[in-house]
Parts: C-alpha cells; sequence; structure tokens
C-alpha cells in the first residue's frame, strides 16, 4: 500500500514543557558552559570573572559552528579594543573633555565600520565600541588601570571560550550545515516555483525571494569553523546562493520577454530557448553545489557573494551615534554626578549594539524593557536567593532557572522573544557580577541598577532628540545609489565583478531596502523601482560582458553597434542590433547567441518609458 506524502512526513519533536528537546539540550550547554567559566575564573583568581559568565552568555547560539565563528571575532575586538583602551587613556586621559570628545569620536568610528559589515563581522566592529566603553571609560579617573583591566577582561574572554567549544565538545552540540542546506534547498524550491507559477512577474515576490537568499550570506562564515572542511562548504553554500540568484533574474527576463512579429519571431524564439537553457544550468550548479555543501567537497566554481555597502548610510549613522555619545557624556558633565562611568560606559554599549540592527530605536526600545527585568532578577538572585552565601555549589543551582529559562527563551523562532532573551540574560549577569567573594552590598547594587536603567533612558531620549536614520531615509539613499550605480553601467564603467557576483551584491541592496523600515511592510511602487533597477543593471551587465566577447574578430563592428543602442535605451535599436549580429554571426558562420538572448529583453527592461508589468503594481 503506498505511503501517502502526510504519513511520511517527519514525526513531530518530542516536547516538555512546550520547548522540543534540541532546546533544553542547547539551555543546559549554555548553564554549564556559564559554570565552567566562572569556576575556572574564581580559581585562577581573575580581576573581571563576570566577563567570562557574559561571553558564554553572548556566545549562546544553538550550533558549534555559529558560536565558535562568533568566539574568534569576540577575541579579535577585544584585543583591538584593549589596544585602543590603552592609547586613549595614555594620549588624553588628562584633557577632561577632550577625552569624552575623543570617545565620541571612537563610538562613531566604530558604528560606522559596523554598518559596512554584516553578521558577526559587524558585531565585531561593535565591540571594539563596546571594550573602550568597558575597559577605558570605566576606569575614565584611574587611567593606570585601564592595562590591567583589559588584561583581565581579555583573560575572562579567553576562558568563556574555552568553556563554551569544550561544553560544545563534550555535549556534541550540532553542527550547523544541515540546517543551512536546508534553508537553501527550501530557497530553492521557491525560485523554482516562481519561475513556473503565476507571481513569475511579480516585483514583492520577487523581492521577497532575494531578500531571505541575501540574508543567509552572514551565516555562512559559520561553517569554515564548524569543521577542517568547513571552508569547502562555505564555498559550496556561497556559489548555490549566488547561482540562485542568477537563476532568478533570468527567470525575471525569460518571463519579461516582448511580444513576438513576424519580424522578431526567430529572435526572441532563439532568446527564449537560450535563456530556459541557461536557466536549468544554473538549476542544476544549484543542486551541485548542495550536494558539495553536504559532502564537505569544494564546488564545481566558487562564486564571491559580495555584501553591498553604501557608506553614505554608514556615515550618517556614525555621525547620529557620536552625537549621541558625546550629548550624553555632556549632560553627565553638566549635572555634576558621581560615579556615572558605568552609565556612560553601557551608554556606549547601547548604541554599539544598537548599530548591528536595521532599528537602532527599537533596539533601545527592547533594551529599556529588557533592562528593569535584568535588575530584578539580579536582585531576587542575590538578595533571595543567595542571601549571603559563598559556596559555588549554590551559586550553581541558583543560576540554574535564571540561565536555562533565558536560554529557552532565546532558542524561540520569534526574534523578538530571542532578542528580549539574550539581553536579559546578559544584563542579569552584568548587574550581578558573579565574583568570588560575593558581594552584597545593598547601595553598590541599586546604584548599579539605577545606571543601568538610566543608560537605556538617556539613549531613547538622545535618539528622539536626534532620531536614528530612518527608513524612509535609508530606502531614498539606496534606490539613489541604485539609480547612480545603473548610469555608470550606462557609460561603460562597471566593477570587478562577474555578472552572477553583481546580481548577488544587488539582491544584497534589495535585502537592505525591505529591511530599512524594520519589520513594517513597504510600499509597492518602492519595491517595484528597487526591481527595476535590478532588472535593468543584471540585463545591462550580461549584455556588455555577451558583447564583450565578441570585440575581437569580424563581429566587432556589428557588437559595438550593440553597445551604442544599449547606451541609447532605444528598444528598436536594440532589437535592430541583435538582428545585425544575428545576419553578421551567419555570415562568418559564427555564433553568437548569447549576446542576441540577451539583447532582447534588454529591449524591454531597458526602455525608460515602460511601465510596470500587473505584477509589479500588486
Amino acid at each position: 500500500m503506498p505511503v501517502n506524502a502526510t504519513s511520511a512526513a517527519a514525526p513531530s519533536p518530542l516536547l516538555f514543557a512546550g520547548f522540543p528537546a534540541s532546546s533544553w539540550a542547547f539551555a543546559l550547554r549554555v548553564w554549564l558552559a556559564m559554570l565552567l567559566a566562572l569556576y575556572v575564573s574564581f580559581w585562577l583568581e581573575l580581576g573581571s570573572p563576570s566577563s567570562s559568565a557574559l561571553t558564554v552568555a553572548v556566545l549562546a547560539l544553538p550550533t558549534r559552528g555559529q558560536g565558535m565563528e562568533k568566539a574568534g571575532y569576540r577575541l579579535l575586538a577585544t584585543a583591538i579594543g584593549v589596544a585602543a583602551s590603552i592609547a586613549i587613556a595614555g594620549m588624553f586621559s588628562q584633557t577632561d573633555g577632550l577625552l569624552l570628545a575623543v570617545l565620541g569620536i571612537w563610538v562613531g568610528l566604530c558604528v560606522y565600520v559596523a554598518a559596512m559589515l554584516d553578521g558577526n563581522r559587524a558585531y565585531a566592529g561593535a565591540l571594539c565600541c563596546i571594550t573602550v566603553a568597558l575597559v577605558a571609560i570605566q576606569q575614565i579617573d584611574t587611567p593606570l588601570q585601564v592595562f590591567p583591566t583589559g588584561v583581565a577582561r581579555g583573560a575572562a574572554i579567553g576562558i568563556g571560550v574555552l568553556a563554551v567549544a569544550l561544553v560544545n565538545e563534550i555535549l556534541a552540540a550540532p553542527n550547523y550545515h544541515p540546517m543551512l542546506a536546508r534553508r537553501i534547498e527550501a530557497l530553492h524550491r521557491r525560485t523554482t516555483d516562481l519561475a513556473q507559477g503565476a507571481e513569475h512577474a511579480s516585483a514583492p515576490a520577487a523581492a521577497s525571494l532575494l531578500h531571505d537568499i541575501a540574508a543567509v550570506r552572514p551565516e555562512i562564515a559559520s561553517l569554515t569553523t564548524e569543521s577542517s572542511i568547513g571552508t569547502a562548504r562555505a564555498e559550496a553554500a556561497r556559489s548555490a546562493l549566488v547561482d540562485l540568484v542568477s537563476a532568478l533574474s533570468l527567470g525575471r527576463m525569460l518571463a519579461t520577454l516582448p511580444a513576438s512579429s513576424p519580424a522578431t519571431a526567430r529572435l526572441i524564439a532563439m532568446s527564449r530557448s537560450w535563456l530556459q537553457t541557461e536557466i536549468n544550468r544554473k538549476n542544476a550548479e544549484v543542486r551541485s553545489s548542495l550536494d558539495a555543501l553536504h559532502e564537505g567537497t569544494r564546488p564545481y566554481r566558487a562564486w564571491r557573494a559580495p555584501l553591498y555597502r553604501s557608506r553614505r548610510i554608514a556615515a550618517e549613522t556614525a555621525a547620529r551615534a557620536a552625537i549621541s555619545f558625546t550629548l550624553i557624556s555632556a549632560f553627565f558633565v553638566l549635572t555634576g554626578w558621581p560615579s556615572t562611568e558605568l552609565c556612560l560606559s553601557l551608554v556606549a554599549v547601547i548604541i554599539g549594539l544598537g548599530s548591528t540592527t536595521p532599528a537602532p530605536r527599537n533596539f533601545t526600545l527592547v533594551t529599556m524593557t529588557a533592562m528593569p527585568i535584568a535588575c530584578l532578577l539580579a536582585g531576587i538572585l542575590k538578595y533571595l536567593v543567595f542571601n549571603g552565601v559563598s559556596e559555588f555549589q549554590l551559586l550553581a543551582i541558583g543560576l540554574a532557572p535564571v540561565v536555562i529559562g533565558l536560554a529557552l527563551l532565546i532558542s524561540l523562532p520569534n526574534p523578538m522573544l530571542s532578542s528580549l532573551g539574550r539581553l536579559v540574560l546578559v544584563f542579569t549577569i552584568a548587574v550581578l557580577a558573579p565574583t568570588n567573594p560575593q558581594s552584597y552590598d545593598p547601595e553598590v547594587f541599586l546604584v548599579t541598577s539605577f545606571f543601568a536603567c538610566l543608560s537605556a533612558v538617556l539613549v531613547f531620549a538622545a535618539q528622539m532628540l536626534l532620531p536614528p536614520l530612518s527608513g524612509d531615509r535609508r530606502v531614498r539613499l539606496l534606490l539613489g545609489e541604485a539609480h547612480g550605480e545603473l548610469r555608470d553601467l550606462d557609460g561603460g564603467r562597471a566593477r570587478d565583478l562577474a555578472p552572477e557576483e553583481a546580481a548577488f551584491r544587488d539582491a544584497a541592496r534589495i535585502e537592505q531596502i525591505l529591511t530599512a523600515n524594520g519589520a513594517l511592510p513597504l510600499d509597492g511602487q518602492i519595491t517595484a523601482k528597487a526591481m527595476r533597477c535590478f532588472d535593468q543593471a543584471e540585463t545591462l551587465r550580461r549584455c556588455r560582458a555577451e558583447l564583450d566577447r565578441l570585440t575581437q574578430g569580424p563581429l566587432a563592428h556589428v557588437a559595438q553597434e550593440a553597445r551604442e543602442a544599449l547606451a541609447q535605451r532605444n528598444g528598436a535599436a536594440i532589437l535592430a542590433a541583435a538582428e545585425a549580429l544575428r545576419r553578421a554571426a551567419a555570415r562568418s558562420n559564427l555564433s553568437a547567441n548569447s549576446a542576441i538572448a540577451m539583447l532582447i529583453p534588454a529591449s524591454s527592461a531597458l526602455e525608460p518609458s515602460q511601465s510596470p508589468s500587473q505584477g509589479e503594481r500588486s
């Protein structure tokens, strides 16, 4: 008797208290790694043992590769931040106002770097700012303590990284490449369905797919640290994503071929046949790259997957961050409050972490929610659970419900709840500040909790006074840059990228446009404009790449006429150039099918007066 698809589906995961077993295993690993990090830090009598526990909270990621990649960037950024702290404290420690100005400039510089990167590389840029905040700013009145504080922080972070690595290895934390392969396979199915379905010309559907493809890019780097064959797997995953974007762009060209007429029937049939063959070849290359990803071998062709970087957006974001930090610093100078180093350092932490998100103000709001919860949990642990004890066994038992519960929250698929759980866990450990012996001074705890909550409030107030770069502004800048690059392509200037790699870079810009407003949906007209720029750029690049192959030989003159027709954006002239190229190739007994095939969709895609299709209006 045949088994239907429903009965053949994978069994549902085992649940306990509403969470799958994998989430409980992840939470247990986080708790054990945190205990190991604290125990070793106490045994070595480090000056900053809580930094090791904080490292475990920051590296609380469900798979081995993700945690180790972030750990590597955390170590690198800490080294850079400690060196910058020593340099800043050594040169400007006696300059008061100038020191705060330099710290503001450093915050802006780190935010600029973070805005130019993605994934854990962006986190590393923000962490350079955070390290200076936790080392130089907290020791702003005692500059001679900057070096030992930095060394102690670096040692504690190293212990935290080793604890995470050891626990993940012993408890067999899962690898990430099977999950990543399943995501790419799902994207491949969506790409194929989109090409075959009724929405093949829909700009919102295509833009959503490009967004999801480009969003996988930051996660590929974690494969490199997963195993000895991680580099090959990363190349395979990267190549699969680039070929997916290429297949999608070719499918849109196929869907927008001009209507056939007696004069153009042969050309359009040739273009349709070549495009379909090319799409099939790209799909085969995606499947080949997925096989290489599973097997840990290098793909047939290793594509680069470049990230789109907007220097204008990064500069404006950095300027706002630097000004916000300087304004808050000036506020503390004017109030004359004592012991505000903690608050000022947390201000830099919130600004730095917020720069890695599309909506910094939303991140600040989440922080304002997480900080009081963290202070409350830390107070309950310190004065109701521990209540004066100093035995490590009791510390381990007392931390278990909080750490495991928040780790379960981190494992949830809801990004808001997961982010809230991570922030609460990090800030709870920061406010609790486990030491050996543990301090139970209520005045110190209340001051710490007050300044921790005040830091989030001040950052939000600064963002109200000087709002972060709005989503609409980001979209306008990104679309303006897309149009500018399109004009450069019209002038024949192109980047040193293959058409497939340039298409992925444009897909990364589409992803940034769609996430500019956070979770809010984007206007349909903006999506249509973004996809029109994408289509025109890919068509123009591919046309020029195919015509460049004909620069030498008997077809060079006809190819030059085709380039001129492309520059004029004249559909009739482009079709005439394609027909002339076909006849010249036939007379010379040469093949120019690929160039001809690309000129046909260009005749409609590059027309300035072309209106969006019905699918793009939807």
